[in-house]
């Protein structure tokens, strides 16, 4: 009777945790050193990160605003605020239109889906404000339109004031728009600015009797204003 015998040795230990720390805690000048250098590698690796690994997750905001001298809130949204909203049909991709009118100013806003590029948002949008441009009242034209784009959020309301109450809002309107709102356009990273309020303006209404008298058209009138106009 043969009998076979095996024999072999221990199988082979594995490093637990508890030896690990006591691998660190044995020295802990390596050990803080290797804590400063994770620390710093982190900063670095925050301030480097490419800009691609913060997506724009915030949807495309349009801004068209639109000035009208002298209009009352109601004749801005009949003639330009409802104009601008009827034209902009068809624009890929947009989510809700919002729309404000007050006296002498009008503001619409687009806000797009968050994929859309932004720089493409807005020349559709300035096409369409440039195909219905002819339809609103001449001194919108002049007054100028403008498309911006907007972060949906405003940063900043400010007011002027006449403290001493020698002028008035007109007076104030006028000094806005004239010599405080070109100079904050033009600092950097200011995207558009809404002013409530209307400067020197003069609504005129014609006597359908009186024209007959004279022997004159509302185009006379306007031409005779536009040249009297300075």
């Amino acid at each position: 009777m043969s009998t076979i015998e095996t024999s072999g040795g221990a199988a082979p230990r594995q490093p637990s945790r508890q030896s690990f720390a006591s691998f660190f805690i044995g020295r802990p000048v390596f050990a803080i050193v290797l804590a400063i250098v994770t620390c710093l590698a982190g900063v670095f690796g925050i301030l480097s990160l490419p800009i691609s690994q913060y997506p724009d997750i915030a949807p495309t905001t349009i801004q068209i605003n639109a000035s009208y001298p002298g209009a009352s809130a109601e004749a801005v949204q009949n003639s330009v605020t409802t104009v601008i909203e009827d034209a902009m049909t068809g624009l890929t991709d947009m989510l809700y239109m919002e729309s404000s009118s007050s006296s002498g100013s009008s503001s619409v806003s687009l806000t797009f889906g968050s994929g859309v590029n932004a720089d493409t948002a807005q020349m559709q949008v300035q096409n369409k404000v440039t195909a219905v441009e002819r339809q609103l009242p001449d001194a919108v034209r002049e007054s100028g339109l403008s498309v911006n784009r907007s972060a949906g959020s405003i940063l900043m309301i400010g007011n002027i004031v006449s403290t001493d109450d020698k002028m008035t809002s007109i007076q104030l309107s006028d000094i806005m728009a004239s010599t405080i709102e070109p100079a904050v356009q033009q600092v950097e990273g200011v995207g558009s600015i809404i002013s409530f309020g209307s400067g020197y303006a003069m609504r005129i209404w014609l006597d359908p009797v009186a024209l007959a008298q004279y022997k004159l058209t509302p185009a006379d009138v306007t031409a005779a204003i536009q040249q009297q106009n300075t």
